[in-house]
C-alpha cells in the first residue's frame, strides 16, 4: 500500500514553509537548511523527507552531499489550485471594503 503524504498537511507546517522559503531563494544541502533552525538535524531531515515525497523540492546527488531544489512545477500546481480561492476573496473583501466606505460616508 503505497500512500502519498498531502501536499498541504506538507505546506502546513511552519518549518516546512521556512525550508521551502530558504531553498526557493538558493538550492542548498541538508546541512546548510539545518543551520538555519534551533532543532536537530535528524528532525529537518524528516522535515525534507516529507517535502520531497509530496514533490515540493527535488533532491540532486553531487558526490557526498544531496542538495535541494525547489519543484517549481509543483509550486504552480499548489498556485493554480489556490487562484480560484484567492480571487473569491479579494472579491468579498473589495464589497466590504465597498459597504463600509459608504457607511462612513452616511455619518
Amino acid at each position: 500500500m503505497n500512500l502519498r503524504r498531502d501536499v498541504f498537511q506538507a505546506i502546513a507546517d511552519p518549518t516546512r514553509r521556512s525550508i521551502l522559503m530558504f531553498v526557493a531563494a538558493q538550492s542548498m544541502t541538508a546541512g546548510a537548511i539545518a543551520s538555519n533552525f534551533d532543532t536537530a538535524r535528524p528532525t529537518v531531515s524528516k522535515h525534507l523527507q516529507i517535502l520531497t515525497e509530496c514533490e515540493l523540492l527535488k533532491s540532486e546527488q553531487n558526490g557526498r552531499e544531496i542538495i535541494y531544489h525547489l519543484n517549481p512545477i509543483k509550486m504552480k500546481e499548489i498556485a493554480d489550485f489556490i487562484e480560484p480561492f484567492r480571487k473569491m476573496w479579494d472579491e468579498k473583501f473589495n464589497k466590504l471594503e465597498e459597504i463600509m466606505k459608504n457607511y462612513q460616508n452616511k455619518k
